[in-house]
């Protein structure tokens, strides 16, 4: 069996490109970066960060282009897709992609709505200025002050001697 799977997470570096092909499906390709932090030998903390390109297609393009800003949160599961072209100067080109095929989209920063809920910024308020008000689908939020062990109990984090297995 093969398997061919990537989950990142990471923060947009611009804000998505969304469009439509001649065929009339949506694709919004998304920018992100992803880092790591390590302790060299030496005792140094040492950092590097990755750039990846994601392109989502259909109704994910539509929520990615929508609700996603440079600078956002996000956790992409997808496939990895080399492609490869030749450029104008006759030069063969090669460039690897993510495929997004879910996504699942980061804490806001406080006091910043979804966009067409009161902010007036965003894709939404515009297209809606004219419409009437429909609400919009719960979208649930993880409030970045939020604990990460919340409904946990403390004793239950703790990992004891005695649990293990081996």
């Amino acid at each position: 069996m093969n398997l061919n799977k990537i989950f990142l997470i990471g923060r947009l570096t611009q804000d998505p490109e969304s469009r439509s092909t001649a065929g009339g499906q949506n694709v919004t390709t998304l920018r992100m970066a992803t880092n790591r932090v390590w302790t060299n030998q030496s005792g140094q903390k040492q950092d590097a960060t990755e750039y990846h390109t994601v392109v989502a297609w259909g109704r994910l393009a539509e929520i990615a282009g929508r609700y996603l800003r440079k600078g956002g949160l996000v956790m992409i599961e997808g496939r990895m897709q080399p492609r490869n072209w030749t450029g104008q100067d006759n030069i063969k080109r090669y460039s690897t992609e993510i495929v997004a095929e879910s996504l699942q989209l980061g804490p806001r920063p406080q006091g910043q709505g979804l966009p067409g809920q009161g902010t007036g910024e965003g894709p939404a308020s515009e297209s809606r200025s004219s419409a009437p008000a429909t609400p919009e689908p719960e979208i649930p939020i993880i409030d970045e002050n939020e604990p990460l062990q919340s409904g946990v109990e403390e004793g239950e984090m703790k990992i004891k001697e005695e649990d293990l297995p081996f």
